[in-house]
């Protein structure tokens, strides 16, 4: 696992996007020891301008510049202990952050910054942090909803890379991250999920999400041709 940043460090990424009402995403790439990953950060502005950072990336500063336009970075989302890369950077810039984290991962996590919460209270009914179960309380997803639909951002629990190749790609599909269709990535299976029924249970619990419009991945594209049916087939390759 690659070294979380002490300090502000920019690694390739693209630009910030928007996907709905009060939401942007940006996607990154990673130097991991075998292959190169593209990882993905996703930005919510709540009722009151804050903002929920989750998954974070340190950005450039014109993007940066942008973000501080967009609201103020209020709560940051380490979802879970593998995703500690620029959390420390992110708190040493806006030091007023809280950060959470999945219980189960918060003592890892404290390990690069202080975890404040796993329960958080974001002040607005349209935003949902979820510990996701049967993962042993180490991964999290984020529900938002807005007047056009609700979007589920997870985290490693679903792989959806498309445009893997050579190497990286062969290495991307062994793991289980790229492949023709979004899947719940195998080294994930091995390491995180624990109890297979109570994944289940909550993937068909999310695809009857009332508008449920897309589902937001950290290492992938955005599943935003019917997700209900996606979540269901995951469940079923449990």
């Amino acid at each position: 696992m690659t070294r979380p940043h002490d300090s502000w460090n920019v690694l390739p990424h693209g630009k910030l996007m928007p996907l709905d009402d009060g939401m942007l995403t940006v996607e990154g790439r990673i130097k991991m020891p075998l292959m190169d990953l593209p990882r993905r950060m996703t930005v919510v502005r709540l009722r009151d301008s804050r903002l929920v950072v989750w998954s974070a990336i340190a950005l450039d500063d014109a993007a940066m510049a942008a973000l501080d336009a967009f609201g103020r970075p209020a709560f940051l989302v380490v979802p879970n202990d593998h995703h500690r890369l620029d959390a420390k950077a992110w708190k040493n810039r806006y030091p007023e952050l809280t950060v959470i984290a999945p219980e189960g991962a918060r003592d890892k996590i404290g390990d690069v910054v202080a975890v404040d919460t796993t329960s958080p209270d974001f002040g607005d009914p349209d935003v949902t942090f979820v510990t996701v179960p049967g993962t042993r309380a180490h991964e999290a997803a984020l529900i938002v909803r807005r007047s056009k639909g609700t979007t589920l951002v997870l985290n490693d629990l679903v792989g959806n890379i498309h445009d893997a190749s050579g190497t990286d790609g062969w290495l991307l599909r062994l793991a289980g991250f790229a492949g023709d269709a979004a899947q719940i990535p195998r080294v994930v299976k091995l390491a995180l999920v624990k109890d297979a029924s109570d994944l289940r249970a909550q993937l068909l619990e999310w695809a009857e999400l009332p508008g449920l419009r897309r589902i937001i991945v950290s290492h992938g594209d955005p599943i935003e041709s019917d997700p209900q049916r996606t979540l269901r087939d995951l469940a079923r390759s449990l």
